[in-house]
């Protein structure tokens, strides 16, 4: 058999958190045919990759790329990575199922204006997604402040029956679609009001399908404990398993406390699935939040509707400038978006290392001066945190991107190395692999990614995107709760 594609004498890291081995792999119709010694097989091309690492094609759990999948396909800021499936909808924002009556609340507008949300039904966006084939593959949530959004005309208050009862519709319809769950922000103005027993009725409808709940707690500051324990209530009412978003510990006075918010997090895995994604970074990015305002640590803002010129700057600056105080200040230029340095390394470091996390970036594409975790969040980890901080080894940073998240959100065939499974992969050089993206310039490609495979095609090489896009909407396959038990 002539197969399409042998890449011979890799280091094949295959997402199970197992050490690497030396192999051929045979790619045929965008799938992995033959994994060993292939001696004498031949292929239409054959890569030499002289020991490089050869892993899954990494999937990024948490993303805002809702929109920009489609409006964007070439998602360079995700295939310079490695990143061959992004999932959307996340902290409770999504493109659908949306009707705005006007410009989209705060935090939806991170995904765009008005004009971007044109997807009153979500196989309308499912459509949508494959009729633009992005360069990778995309699976979705509902977004809680989105449902909200359809129906409520304050946002600023918790729902009534009748409400709940069409958000229920909406999301019912959405899962029957092939979305793979339920996410909130709860920390947001747009959603902090809605009670628990809201999002708890809400998250009946997971219970028929199999489907997670994913959840930006309700604070990631002080109550942070109180906030995961009604993360975890509300999953075990629906019987759901449950993901928290970007776990953190924020503020200064949180400091130091990822040890007890593991520990949590253990306690609640030991009769429930749960578990975490986090970014490798100790800054967060979002809405500029007068709440989050401080002098405890710096801020910078990264847009700014009114004062779009301000962007990139830091909020004392701009205040000192303005002869303002800092709650002046940002009050002046909202809408806005800010980074907020405001986590402590080792904490970044607890949560990043524990069993239960996986990877997401949580990069926000419509920013003007991003967040660097949006080009360098993957590489990062492969990088400073397993080959220069000796975190983890490679073998289980693969699997915290690859492997590992396949299964939580029930993406078959995908995550690992194996037969028959679809050739998402990443041929990288775990000696040069490294993120250049940061603070100051932030939009830049990674290091060390050589080639990046999308259903047996190759997407990227040689630092510029390749082919024909080849991603595919990813839309979920019966139930999401066995896979927390296989991945750990």
């Amino acid at each position: 058999m002539l197969y399409d594609l042998i890449i011979r004498d890799a280091l094949v890291i295959d997402g199970s958190d197992t050490p690497g081995f030396r192999a051929d792999v045979a790619i045929r119709e965008g799938r992995i045919q033959r994994i060993g010694s292939l001696d004498g097989v031949s292929a239409s091309e054959e890569i030499n990759a002289a020991g490089r690492v050869l892993a899954p094609g990494f999937i990024d759990v948490h993303t805002h790329d809702d929109t920009v999948v489609i409006r964007k396909p070439d998602m360079l800021p995700k295939i310079t990575q490695g990143v061959t499936t992004v999932i959307v909808g996340n902290c409770g924002i999504s493109a659908a199922p949306v009707k705005l009556a006007g410009d989209p609340p705060d935090p939806m507008n991170l995904l765009g204006t008005a004009d971007a949300f044109v997807y009153p039904r979500f196989i309308d966006y499912r459509n949508a997604v494959d009729k633009a084939r992005p360069a990778v593959n995309v699976a979705a949530l509902i977004g809680h402040t989105a449902l909200r959004s359809n129906h409520m005309a304050d946002l600023l208050r918790t729902a009534t029956a009748e409400e709940i009862s069409a958000m229920r519709e909406q999301l019912r319809d959405s899962l029957e679609a092939g979305a793979l769950g339920l996410s909130t922000g709860l920390a947001y103005a747009s959603a902090f009001c809605a009670e628990t027993d809201e999002v708890k009725q809400l998250a009946e409808e997971l219970t028929a399908f199999g489907a997670v709940y994913t959840t930006h707690l309700r604070s990631e500051f002080e109550p942070v404990l109180e906030a995961m324990d009604e993360a975890f209530a509300i999953g075990r009412h629906a019987k759901a398993p449950v993901v928290i978003s970007h776990l953190k510990c924020a503020g200064a006075g949180n400091w130091g406390r990822s040890p007890q918010l593991l520990a949590a997090l253990e306690k609640a895995a030991l009769d429930h699935p749960v578990g975490c994604d986090c970014y490798p970074y100790a800054a967060s990015s979002s809405t500029l939040d007068l709440k989050q305002v401080t002098d405890a640590f710096r801020i910078t803002i990264t847009w700014s509707t009114p004062y779009p010129d301000q962007g990139g700057r830091d909020l004392q600056d701009i205040a000192a400038d303005w002869n303002l105080s800092l709650q002046d200040t940002a009050r002046k230029l909202q809408p806005a978006g800010a980074v907020y340095y405001g986590m402590d390394e080792q904490d970044v470091q607890n949560i990043l290392r524990h069993p239960l996390s996986m990877i997401g970036s949580d990069g926000l594409p419509e920013d003007p001066f991003p967040h660097p975790r949006l080009w360098g969040a993957f590489p990062r980890v492969l990088g400073h945190f397993s080959r220069d901080l000796g975190l983890f080894p490679l073998h289980t940073a693969v699997h915290k991107m690859t492997g590992l998240s396949a299964a939580r959100f029930g993406l078959h065939e995908r995550g690992l190395i194996r037969e028959g499974y679809w050739a998402d992969l990443v041929l990288f050089d775990p000696e040069t692999v490294r993120d250049i993206a940061d603070f100051k310039d932030p939009q830049r490609a990674a290091e060390g990614i050589d080639g990046v495979w999308v259903n047996g095609q190759l997407g990227y090489a040689d630092g510029k995107a390749q082919g024909e896009r080849q991603g595919k909407f990813l839309p979920r396959e019966g139930s999401l709760v066995a896979g927390f038990t296989k991945a750990e």
